[in-house]
């Protein structure tokens, strides 16, 4: 038997037994004050531990017994028992840091003209900056995805963050266009820490019924980033050259990267269970003891499939999958392609020089606040469904805020596209840049939130397919956008993309009819039931067909418990 430390400041009085819970290699069927009892297995020592209360399971996997730790309620090294000033705190370091990254992605548009003439290439070479930063986006979560939960999140933060900002003094002191194509991909390699580990560390702290906010949040400073460096970008290249906007970039991260070197905590419980385990494992020198994930996270090989080859299957296989992913790729290629059109606009045709030519982007990033205020709506509605229910509501009821905001993206592009005209006054396309940042918000969090409830534990892998898709197109966008716009003529080439933005607009209003039809038929997503009961066990059997082919054969021991308690949380004190 082992005695396991109990904080004294942890309420207990919700248990039958408030002294906590004991591990040993049987369940123990009668403990007396001493704390003796008779074991049928190798018995554990007794041990003094610095460490709060900690559940146990005994679990049986290969033959062999293991004392599996888990989380009590109220623990305080559990994340999602944190205070809420110190998970308001995190938020704003990853959203802080998701802004950051987003500028980087599109302040270097702006001093892409004079950096080809300095190193005597072609405005075309100058655009591949844009592309390989947004390839290495699309590709690298892919791959970077597991080794997230193999060492936890706060390392690679850190280490990403760090980097990155490191690449910006190679992208300042670049001697050729090699260098700055090459940086430029690495600055997106370490930049896409924020696309693959964001969402996942609010879900490490916030429970689900949390998470809308912080959500919301994460998608606005992710777009306002994109949208927003313009403004101040081309005054910085037309006052001090395009280096100094590297390296002002570069020196902007330090204070961030300082904060969440000496603030930014670990959010992955089951580090600190693992650490809890390995004491343990060092004090007694018993095996046996390990942390849940320990046993039941599946090996690198098939974590690598699942956010690489399952990912791109589910694109492929899944429609709501493709179909959300085009959507969303389509805005995010209209995000990019503005960075050449804008400049069109405001530059060849009404004049402007290239600082004030930025200024337009100001009208992106109040489109995009407004959308990101509207949405407490959706929010607002989606959560008094969910208690008047009491239970698991259908996904569709997520599309409210992209029925009505994503329309704004075709009427957007259609009131930017015949606004052009040098002697239309600069309000009218500032409008339709309102109206397109608007809907583009919409769509990120209807498409993510979405595609989350539909999916399940196979969610991560979908959504991770849908940004595949969203970085490759706009990866290509800055490549063309300017010889589409003046080949085809910009009130055309813009009514075109308004027709496409409308025929993509009818998504969420089709799925909201259709969506339960469309789920039922698909392997992987969960379907839900009005029923209460039902609907969970739909869950679970969603979750065992998806599980089947990736059990772990751990079976849990049934042939005892305690005092009536289930065989799940075996006493420790």
């Amino acid at each position: 038997m082992v005695k396991l430390g109990a904080s004294a400041d942890l309420d207990w009085s919700h248990l039958d037994k408030p002294q906590g819970r004991v591990a040993g290699g049987k369940y123990v069927e009668n403990v007396d004050e001493a704390g003796t009892a008779e074991e049928d297995r190798r018995p554990l020592q007794k041990v003094e531990c610095d460490m709060p209360m900690t559940l146990t399971d005994s679990v049986m996997k290969d033959g062999k017994e293991w004392v599996v730790l888990e989380f009590a309620e109220n623990d305080p090294e559990d994340p999602f028992n944190w205070n809420i000033y110190l998970k308001a705190f995190l938020t704003a370091l990853l959203c802080g840091m998701t802004l950051f990254i987003g500028l980087a992605t599109t302040a270097y548009s702006s001093g892409i003209s004079r950096m080809v003439s300095d190193l005597h290439r072609s405005n075309e070479i100058g655009q591949l900056g844009l592309f390989t930063f947004n390839m290495t986006c699309a590709i690298a979560p892919l791959f970077l995805a597991p080794f997230c939960e193999l060492v936890g999140r706060r390392i690679i933060y850190v280490g990403g963050y760090a980097l990155f900002g490191v690449c910006f003094v190679g992208l300042a002191l670049g001697k050729n266009m090699a260098t700055i194509i090459v940086l430029r991909a690495l600055l997106g390699l370490f930049g896409c820490i924020g696309t693959i580990l964001v969402g996942g560390t609010f879900d490490d702290m916030f429970r689900p019924e949390q998470r809308a906010i912080p959500m919301a949040l994460f998608a606005y400073v992710a777009i306002l980033g994109t949208v927003g460096a313009p403004i101040y970008a081309g005054f910085v290249d037309q006052a001090i050259g395009w280096r100094w906007l590297e390296g002002i970039q570069g020196l902007s991260n330090v204070p961030l990267l300082v904060l969440c070197v000496f603030g930014l905590r670990e959010t992955r419980g089951s580090v600190y269970l693992h650490k809890r385990a390995k004491a343990l494992r060092k004090d007694t020198g018993d095996e046996r003891w390990v942390a849940k994930e320990e046993l039941e996270s599946p090996g690198l090989k098939e974590m690598l499939y699942n956010s690489s080859v399952k990912s791109v299957l589910m694109l492929v296989t899944e429609p709501v999958v493709f179909f959300f992913g085009l959507w969303i790729a389509f805005a995010w290629f209209i995000t990019f392609l503005f960075l050449s059109v804008i400049g069109i606009t405001f530059g060849e045709k009404k004049h402007w020089g290239e600082g004030v030519a930025g200024l337009p982007y100001i009208a992106l990033v109040i489109g995009v606040t407004l959308a990101f205020a509207a949405n407490f709506l959706q929010i607002h509605k989606y959560d008094s469904m969910r208690r008047a229910a009491n239970h698991p509501i259908q996904p569709e009821h997520r599309l409210y805020g992209a029925m009505m905001g994503a329309v704004f993206l075709p009427i957007g592009l259609f009131i930017y596209s015949f606004t052009q005209y040098s002697f239309v006054h600069w309000i009218g396309p500032c409008i339709g840049l309102g109206c397109i940042s608007f809907g583009i918000f919409f769509i990120f969090e209807s498409c993510y939130s979405f595609t989350s409830d539909c999916y399940g534990p196979s969610a991560s892998s979908a959504i991770a397919g849908q940004g595949f898709m969203r970085n490759t197109l706009g990866a290509v966008s800055p490549l063309f956008g300017a010889q589409f716009f003046h080949n085809v003529g910009s009130q055309y080439a813009g009514l075109i993309l308004s027709l496409i933005a409308s025929v993509l607009t009818a998504l969420p209003f089709v799925l909201y009819k259709f969506g339960p039809e469309i789920r039922a038929k698909s392997k992987r997503a969960i379907t839900y039931d009005t029923d209460d009961n039902n609907n969970k066990d739909d869950a679970s059997q969603s979750n065992e067909k998806e599980q089947t082919s990736d059990s772990h054969n751990v079976e849990s021991r049934e042939d005892s418990t305690i005092d009536g308690d289930s065989k799940k949380n075996v006493e420790i004190f």
